[in-house]
């Protein structure tokens, strides 16, 4: 994700949406001895059903992949004797008799400190050295580790949650990252926060391998998790654990995330990618755990949230981002940057982030908004247009046919151009089920959500070349996390995730 060139300069703050459901996740069978079984398999006849792996976050075998990033969505340079950053804690588990476990890991260590040099099966010669290519290759090569297919006759099968960790420093003078999809030369800037030479680095990563622990008077628990830092455990730093009672309830997914002051711009989010092709943002064949890619108007998210710490004024926090890609003559992406566009929405729920968007700014605005009836009110309609409801709207940088006055999204801090749409809580997205108000949902305010995103995603405005086949609003990506832009201070955010659910309705 990423913020608008103008809204940098003013430093500001930078997705997920989530939906009503059925709840389709089964509890898993374990079988004496063996391993466990009791996926969910909808028919396909059937006209709802989860459009992920593991349904609500139950599955006793959990799937989980790790990845971070620079600025521009690239590696970059590995950290020193870290590896590619990309791994993963995925594992079978298996029941030994009266009530003790084993589980079978399908990752191994050395699995997850593979690095530039260093072959494994699949792996091209050309991304043998290059950190980029390289972590692109690891993360199928993972994913094939982890991969759960529910028969043997399967074409969906899927592969892990996805904890995603970005670093916004930005070294101009670096040549890292392109602009709007095209290579640039280096430029010198102080528009971006860098402390200097290697402030794009990736992070330190420690891994706790998940393992039963015993001795609780409910049961045996479940229990791992990633953490680390940029700057050493005195500055910034980044954690998620996760834990479930065996054979019961589903995953919590604890998260923490720290800035410090070389490094005041950091994004920690939980995603439902794609199990193949381009999710959001990126412009590598992923992998993930939306073995159905939903389609607006017909889906929706359910998931818990409890935010214990907000992350300050600068923390956009997404109850839903939701990421994808079509070209901006509404064919869908190939991966040619220099015409492939990333498309976001983002319902920030942090109620010290304003609305940039106000009868004084329309360039901040989106040309129109639709109502839940489909009527399009313009946003020099000062009457109705609903600015609150909107904390920023950015075009994409390469479009041919904006409507003055516009403001394009940042160039550089995606592969490709992108176009984001940043929503606020507010009344007009009551029928969605999205909150309403400020502080709904925040610090003090866990709830379950159950969210009509693809109700909502199928009305918001997205640029489209005139006389052009509308694009189909296919999402790659579903994430809930923050983004804590340019702090002024040390930052700490810290929030709970479960019950996790992506549920087609046609």
């Amino acid at each position: 994700m990423a913020l608008n060139f103008t809204r940098l300069l003013m430093m500001t703050s930078s997705l997920i949406a989530h939906v009503s459901l059925l709840v389709t996740a089964v509890s898993l069978s374990i079988a004496a001895g063996g391993s466990e079984t009791g996926f969910l398999k909808p028919a396909a006849s059937d006209s709802v059903y989860s459009a992920v792996g593991d349904p609500g976050m139950k599955r006793d075998g959990l799937r989980v992949g790790f990845e971070a990033w620079n600025f521009c969505n690239e590696v970059g340079s590995e950290a020193p004797k870290m590896g590619s950053p990309r791994a993963a804690d995925c594992f079978d588990l298996v029941s030994t008799g009266k009530n003790r476990y084993h589980l079978n890991h399908k990752v191994t260590e050395h699995d997850n400190r593979l690095g530039v040099g260093h072959s494994f099966p699949g792996l091209t010669p050309k991304s043998l050295h290059d950190p980029d290519l390289y972590a692109a290759e690891k993360e199928i090569y993972l994913g094939n580790l982890c991969q759960v297919a529910e028969n043997k006759n399967d074409t969906k099968p899927w592969q892990f949650w996805m904890i995603m960790l970005k670093n916004g420093n930005y070294d101009t003078n670096s040549g890292l990252c392109p602009e709007n999809g095209k290579k640039v030369p280096p430029f010198p800037s102080t528009r971006f926060p860098c402390y200097g030479n290697g402030c794009m680095n990736q992070p330190v990563l420690a891994h706790q391998p998940t393992a039963v622990e015993y001795g609780s008077d409910s049961g045996p628990v479940l229990r791992g998790g990633f953490n680390g830092s940029y700057d050493g455990g005195n500055g910034s730093y980044f954690e998620v654990v996760w834990e479930k009672k065996v054979g019961e309830g589903g995953w919590e997914f604890r998260h923490k995330l720290k800035t410090s002051k070389l490094y005041p711009w950091l994004m920690l989010y939980l995603r439902a990618d794609a199990t193949k092709g381009f999710s959001g943002g990126y412009h590598y064949d992923t992998r993930g755990m939306l073995k159905t890619l939903p389609e607006s108007p017909n889906f929706k998210v359910r998931l818990t949230l409890d935010v214990k710490k907000g992350g300050g004024s600068k923390s956009q926090f997404y109850l839903i981002d939701m990421g994808s890609c079509w070209k901006n003559n509404g064919q869908p992406c190939d991966g040619d940057t220099s015409t492939d566009i990333t498309r976001y929405s983002e319902m920030i729920i942090n109620p010290e982030v304003p609305a940039w968007c106000a009868p004084s700014a329309l360039a901040n605005c989106p040309p129109y908004h639709i109502t839940p009836d489909n009527t399009k009110i313009y946003r020099n309609d000062t009457a109705r247009f609903p600015y609150g409801a909107y904390h920023y709207y950015c075009a994409p940088g390469n479009a041919e046919h904006l409507e003055k006055p516009y403001s394009t999204c940042d160039p550089y801090s995606n592969p490709q151009a992108q176009e984001l749409v940043q929503l606020l809580p507010h009344p007009i997205w009551a029928e969605y089920g999205f909150p309403t108000k400020q502080g709904d949902g925040w610090v003090g305010d866990s709830r379950t959500w159950e969210l009509d995103v693809g109700g909502l995603s199928s009305r918001l405005y997205f640029y489209q070349d005139p006389g052009t086949k509308a694009a189909k609003r296919i999402w790659t990506s579903l994430d809930v996390g923050t983004e804590i832009f340019v702090t002024q201070k040390d930052e700490e955010a810290e929030w709970s995730l479960s019950d996790f659910d992506v549920i087609i309705t046609k």
